[in-house]
């Protein structure tokens, strides 16, 4: 029997509903991060948006205090970038998504590299964050007293890429964009990562309830995992199967959560960053390929975007002056009047959230030249 087609308009569906968008919803923001499997960190803030645009009645404090708790953790996983983890997916995943750090690291220079034993600095560096909490400039400063020649930026580098260190609060909070301290994850949580080998697998299904039906590609396009077909054809019988318009095989869970391609979509203002135009090799679904230079910068900036009709349809960004916050957005395309007045409803309560100790708060749409 042949595969069903999920259409293009299906899958955007699909996703926005797996990624709790079509809907605002009442989670915790732990249970939240543990269903989107990670939030993208690199913006301070960017997180906070992100749950913001999916938590019915979200307030900066709910994910702060997560974090003061140490129930949500910041540190470099997928594709070597920041991430707020739940702590509990933190310890179960951590080890398993070391392979593409690994490789970020043994991809720079060997002459850079010169006169670096990993698992060297590694053990001194702990130690250093055992001691108290240190932000990688103090950690560098005390590597090379021990590494004289040794290149600076490598030494704290390798230890980003090899040591599971987490950012210690108040790190990843609300406008704190200072350098986090960085501790040891087993320290700072009091437990020892998963060596579980049934791990990948468990992150498989995990992504899946998250961003699926997806291809093998989407999967290590998200993780920075490669070679996983073999895990997925041993993955095969307790998963089902579709096809793209274009004839690509996607995997699913077998009670995976399908949308109607006629499925009403509010208005949607997305991070910085977000994992949802990040998380698919195949990004059409969620941005016409026409728009993706607008959104994915050269310098490897995701820019924050709207959208219209369940797509990627501008960008934005909030400007703080004195007491005085502007939402700026920037359309790909002309918007109809009744999207403009949507667009600019929303993104009132979103400038208001993004920027609490303002006194004035306005919304403007770029005029399209």
């Amino acid at each position: 029997m042949a595969d069903q087609v999920l259409t293009l308009r299906e899958l955007n569906r699909t996703l926005l509903a797996r990624q709790l968008l079509l809907a605002r919803v009442s989670l915790s923001p732990v249970a939240a991060i543990e269903r989107l499997i990670g939030l993208q960190g690199q913006v301070a803030n960017a997180p906070y948006i992100g749950l913001w645009t999916r938590l019915r009645g979200f307030q900066h404090d709910d994910l702060s205090r997560a974090i003061e708790q140490r129930k949500v953790v910041k540190a470099t996983v997928m594709r070597a970038t920041l991430h707020l983890f739940s702590a509990t997916d933190y310890l179960r995943f951590r080890r398993v998504l070391q392979p593409p750090l690994s490789r970020s690291l043994t991809s720079v220079s060997t002459n850079r590299m010169a006169g670096i034993d990993i698992e060297q600095v590694a053990a001194e560096a702990r130690v250093h964050m055992e001691e108290q909490p240190r932000t990688f400039a103090e950690l560098r400063d005390l590597l090379v007293a021990s590494h004289p020649g040794a290149d600076e930026r490598m030494l704290g580098y390798s230890v980003r890429m090899h040591l599971p260190t987490l950012h210690a609060y108040p790190g990843g909070v609300w406008d704190n964009n200072k350098e986090a301290a960085q501790v040891v994850a087993e320290d700072w949580l009091g437990q020892p990562l998963d060596a579980g080998e049934d791990a990948l697998p468990e992150l498989i299904r995990r992504y899946l309830v998250a961003f699926g039906p997806a291809t093998v590609a989407d999967f290590q396009k998200w993780s920075g995992l490669q070679g996983m077909r073999s895990t997925f054809e041993q993955l095969r019988p307790v998963l089902r199967t579709f096809r793209t318009e274009q004839g690509k095989e996607l995997f699913d869970l077998p009670d995976g959560l399908l949308a109607a391609a006629d499925r009403p979509v509010p208005v949607i203002f997305t991070a910085d960053y977000d994992n949802i135009v990040l998380a698919h090799e195949d990004r059409s679904r969620i941005v016409a390929r026409e728009y993706h230079a607008r959104v994915f910068n050269p310098a490897t900036r995701v820019w924050a975007t709207f959208l219209v009709d369940g797509f990627v349809a501008g960008i934005w960004k909030v400007e703080r002056k004195k007491k005085l916050a502007t939402l700026t957005l920037t359309p790909f395309a002309p918007l109809s009047p009744a999207v403009q007045a949507a667009l600019s409803e929303e993104g009132e309560r979103l400038v208001r959230f993004a920027a609490p100790d303002s006194a004035q708060f306005v919304v403007q749409i770029a005029v399209i030249s």
